[in-house]
C-alpha cells in the first residue's frame, strides 16, 4: 500500500514539474534570447564606435599634419572626414575648421563652427573652449545681451573656464559703457582664489585703467573702428579684401 502511495506521489510530482516546465521554459527562453540580442547589439555598437573613433583619430592627425605643412585645403578635407566620424574628434575637428575660417577672415562661418563644436561635445572640458571662442569672435559686433547670453553659462563657478568667461563678460560690459559693473567683475577676479595668474594680472590692469579714466574711451574707439571704411586699393593693384583688426583684447585672443 505504501508503494502505491509513493508511486502516485511521484507521478503527481512529475506532472507538476512538467506543468511548470511548460509554463516557464518559454519565458526563460525569451529572456535568454533577449539577453543574447542585447549582448550582441552592445558588442556591435561598441565595435562601431571604436572603428569610428579610430577613423576620426587618423583623419584628425592627417589634418594637423596638413596644417603644419601649410596645406589648408588638405587640412579642411581631413577635418571634414573627422567630423563625419563623430565622437570627441568631431569636436576637435570642428574647432580646427573654425580656426581656418578665422584665418580666412570668415568670422560668421567660424562662429557657426565653434557653436557646432560646443553642441557636439558631451563634456564641458571639450565644449566650453569652443563656446568661449565663439563669444570672443562676436565681442566687437554683437549686442551686449547676446554676448551675455553666451558667456553667463560659461561663467558659472563649476565650469572649467569660468574665470576666462567672467573676464570676457567684464570686458564686454566695459566695452558697452557699463564701467561700474565691469569694475566690480574685475575686482572679483583679482580677489578670486581659483583665478589664473594671467587673468588676475589683466584684471588689475583693467581696474587701474578704469580708475585712471582711460578705459572710458574704449566704447567710442570700438565704435569708430567698426564704422571706419575699408582702405581703398592702391593704384595699379587689384583690390584685396580687408582684414579688420579686432577692436577688443578678447577678440584678439580668439584669433590667436
Amino acid at each position: 500500500m505504501v508503494d502505491v502511495f509513493e508511486q502516485v506521489e511521484e507521478e503527481l510530482r512529475s506532472e507538476r514539474y512538467k506543468r511548470l516546465a511548460r509554463t516557464w521554459l518559454p519565458v526563460v527562453g525569451v529572456v535568454l534570447v533577449v539577453a543574447l540580442i542585447g549582448a550582441l547589439g552592445w558588442w556591435g555598437w561598441d565595435s562601431y564606435n571604436s572603428n569610428q573613433a579610430a577613423k576620426g583619430a587618423a583623419a584628425y592627425d592627417r589634418g594637423m599634419e596638413a596644417l603644419r605643412a601649410e596645406k589648408p585645403m588638405d587640412a579642411r578635407a581631413a577635418f571634414e572626414e573627422a567630423v563625419k566620424a563623430g565622437g570627441a574628434y568631431k569636436v576637435l575637428a570642428l574647432q580646427q575648421q573654425a580656426g581656418l575660417a578665422v584665418t580666412a577672415n570668415k568670422i560668421p562661418d567660424a562662429v557657426r563652427l565653434f557653436d557646432e563644436a560646443s553642441k557636439a561635445a558631451n563634456d564641458p572640458i571639450l565644449g566650453d573652449p569652443a563656446a568661449l571662442k565663439a563669444a570672443f569672435l562676436i565681442m566687437d559686433t554683437a549686442p551686449l545681451d547676446e554676448i551675455e547670453k553666451r558667456l553667463q553659462p560659461l561663467a558659472d563657478d563649476k565650469r572649467p573656464l569660468h574665470a576666462f568667461a567672467q573676464e570676457a563678460l567684464a570686458l564686454a560690459r566695459l566695452q558697452h559703457g557699463k564701467t561700474k559693473e565691469a569694475r566690480e567683475a574685475f575686482v572679483l577676479l583679482q580677489l578670486g582664489q581659483d583665478v589664473p595668474d594671467s587673468v588676475r594680472q589683466r584684471a588689475q590692469i583693467a581696474i587701474e585703467s578704469i580708475d585712471a579714466g582711460t578705459a572710458a574711451a574704449l566704447p567710442a574707439i570700438v565704435k569708430a573702428a567698426a564704422d571706419a571704411p575699408a582702405p581703398a586699393a592702391r593704384a595699379g593693384n587689384a583690390p584685396t579684401p580687408s582684414t579688420p583688426a579686432p577692436a577688443s583684447a578678447a577678440a584678439a585672443t580668439a584669433q590667436q
